[in-house]
């Protein structure tokens, strides 16, 4: 099986290679050509190891490639570990990755820059690839900076606008933040583990000698070491999954490429943290602070972000703030202890997510790259095929019975409920509420670019169609998924034992999870009992609400933005992150940086020690300048009283004088 994780890790990487260096050359048929058929072999490979663990029952696999560093006691590894958690996200990363690949071919076509991009994208899934397939910290934090460095790159691939260099150096320097908690985090557990890979890091003893060392925080407080390394990880992950007040970066990378935001919010990059939490979950478990701080996080986050939602007219923008929000769903999950819900919820939203990106695509293709949904209505008659699949995710995303997304997010609001944490309350509040905010601002969406008055100029109207078979093909291949995905592995991977070996849940008060389980009994009548529940009443008001608004009373929604116009206005700035960062960070920098420069290089450096040391020697050498005079009986007499003066010392020295 070696040889078979190490091509579906390099295929990815060797089509990315090929295509960067040699697609001029080879031409752009070509160059597409290579870099699917990375992603096809990686793909085909995954769902084999998938297949070999769930029917053959194969054990989990920790294997050591070689050692990358070994320095004393430290020896660093590259190494795999395949356990069903990994062979998950395997398949649910080199899928949407290969839709994506074949989506480019149609999306892309006129780019100048073709090659480039699917160069980016090989690399962007061998990167994800190496994060999830990693067995120790420091490979984990190498595939975790590498999906960092790619989206860089492609946030900032139409590098000749302005606002994609600003977008994608946004993206660098938050995420930088939350790198530097993850980096610390991972120092921690050296310092005290002595070792990186997670089988040591894991076991039972350090598990234990993590949760019983205390150290001071602020030099008051007192904190187990588990909880401040927990913490400082889960740093890292606010900011790769885009979490609250770490979250800026995400709305503005839709200035990359529709393809690559699919990729970037549905499969790759916004997944790394909720992974990372749940393969490190059992650090998590021993701290309830650590727990309850990422309940708040992702609360405020499922909450607050839905509804920028509702006011957001891009429809690129709508989406990226509905991933932002269901990213904050997963992440009470993982705060509630129901890290099987997270991971269920991370892979069908990856299927719907990827889905309703690539169906804005196609919109904006049909609109001549038009993304401002003031502008669409009534393209259902135009576009059937992006109609019904574009219906389908958004079905799918408001939690609608059957769907996908039905039985991941009610379960995780069932999981709140239940949980005995002290925020869990606070947190089921938003989250229910949530419900409602996202069937509202998704059908808001679907209605005033699928339906209603068609208010695009007469240029576009006419020239209205769907896309090529490569852009909506992709959309098929998703849409089943999305429709069938979660009711087909709700028992099994919910509530059966697929990731029982995988996660550990050993503190009483947190076993939600059995919990629900013990409450299943069977599907049919998991959706019935959904149907009367708090979730499923307020998405159909979301819905019902949408539809009165932005189909049978247009008039409506620029009364409420009247009505209600200093809320529009917070909820338009983004509650003001943007400009707090601005003012605070990025122009609070420009001038500490200003201020520095002043005191330290012109003053300091300038000043003191380059011109200063000059003039000092300077006023040294005029005095010295003046003792040369080019008189012999001067040198002479000088020559006398150092004579003097070494006989003198001699004398003391012996004691004669």
């Amino acid at each position: 099986m070696k040889s078979i994780y190490i091509l579906i890790v390099l295929s990815p990487l060797i089509g990315s290679i090929i295509t960067g260096l040699f697609g001029k050359k080879i031409g752009r048929v070509l160059s597409h050509r290579i870099a699917v058929l990375g992603v096809t072999i990686s793909c085909l490979l995954s769902l084999y190891v998938l297949k070999v663990i769930i029917v053959d029952q194969m054990p989990a696999q920790n294997l050591t490639l070689y050692t990358w560093l070994g320095v004393g006691d430290l020896s660093i590894q590259i190494g795999f570990l395949v356990d069903k958690l990994t062979a998950l996200m395997m398949c649910v990363v080199t899928f949407v990755s290969l839709m994506v690949h074949i989506y480019t071919i149609g999306y892309m076509h006129d780019d100048k820059g073709y090659q480039r991009f699917f160069s980016y994208i090989s690399l962007f899934t061998f990167s994800m690839l190496m994060l999830v397939m990693s067995n120790n910290f420091l490979q984990l934090f190498f595939g975790w900076e590498a999906v960092g460095l790619v989206s860089y790159l492609l946030i900032g691939f139409w590098f000749e606008k302005d606002s994609a260099i600003f977008a994608n150096m946004k993206a660098f320097l938050v995420n930088r933040v939350g790198d530097f908690g993850f980096l610390l985090g991972i120092a921690a557990i050296y310092t005290y583990c002595g070792s990186l890979d997670y089988d040591v890091v894991f076991s039972d003893p350090m598990i234990e000698r993590l949760a019983s060392t205390k150290i001071n925080v602020w030099g008051t407080t007192e904190w187990t070491v588990i909880t401040m390394v927990s913490i400082m990880l889960f740093v890292g992950a606010m900011g790769k999954s885009a979490q609250i007040p770490l979250h800026v970066w995400l709305p503005d990378s839709m200035e990359g490429p529709t393809p690559i935001s699919a990729l970037i919010h549905a499969a790759t990059m916004v997944t790394a943290g909720i992974f990372m939490v749940a393969r490190t979950s059992a650090l998590f478990e021993m701290s309830d602070v650590a727990l309850n701080f990422v309940i708040v996080i992702g609360a405020l986050t499922a909450f607050l972000m839905g509804l920028i939602g509702i006011v957001q007219n891009d429809i690129k923008r709508v989406v990226a703030y509905s991933t932002l929000s269901q990213l904050g769903y997963m992440t009470v999950a993982l705060g509630v202890s129901a890290y099987t819900a997270g991971i269920f919820h991370l892979m069908t939203h990856a299927f719907f997510k990827a889905l309703l990106f690539l169906g804005a695509g196609s919109v904006i293709i049909a609109m001549h790259h038009d993304q401002d949904m003031r502008n669409m209505g009534g393209l259902k008659k135009y576009m059937p095929i992006t109609y019904w699949t574009s219906l389908i995710g958004s079905l799918a995303l408001i939690g609608f019975p059957f769907t996908s997304g039905f039985f991941s997010k009610d379960a995780i609001i069932h999981a709140v409920h239940l949980s005995k944490l002290e925020f869990a309350p606070f947190a089921y509040i938003l989250v229910t509420a949530g419900v409602f905010i996202t069937a509202f601002y998704t059908f808001r969406m679907f209605f005033m670019v699928f339906h209603g008055e068609e208010r695009m100029d007469q240029h576009t109207k006419e020239h209205l169609k769907e896309p090529s078979w490569v852009v909506t093909m992709p959309l098929i291949l998703l849409a089943i998924p999305s429709l069938v995905i979660g009711g087909l592995t709700v028992e099994n991977i919910l509530f059966g034992e697929y990731l029982k070996d995988v996660i550990h849940v050993m503190n009483p008060d947190h076993q939600v999870m059995s919990m629900m389980t013990a409450e299943f009994h069977g599907l049919l009548k998991f959706v019935w009992h959904g149907l009367w529940q708090p979730p499923f009443i307020l998405s159909m008001c979301g819905v019902g609400l949408a539809w009165f608004i932005y189909i049978k009373k247009p008039s409506i929604a620029e009364t409420c933005t009247k009505i209600c116009s200093p809320i529009y206005k917070v909820l338009d700035k983004k509650y003001g992150f943007d400009e707090f960062n601005d003012v605070v960070f990025a122009s609070g920098g420009r001038k500490l940086g200003g201020f520095l420069w002043k005191i330290g290089d012109v003053k300091l450096i300038d000043g003191l020690v380059v011109n200063g040391s000059a003039k000092l020697f300077a006023w040294l050498s005029e005095i010295i300048r003046k003792m040369q005079t080019g008189f012999l009986y001067h040198y002479a007499f000088v020559m006398i009283l150092g004579l003097l003066g070494l006989l003198a010392w001699i004398l003391i020295k012996l004691g004669i004088v």
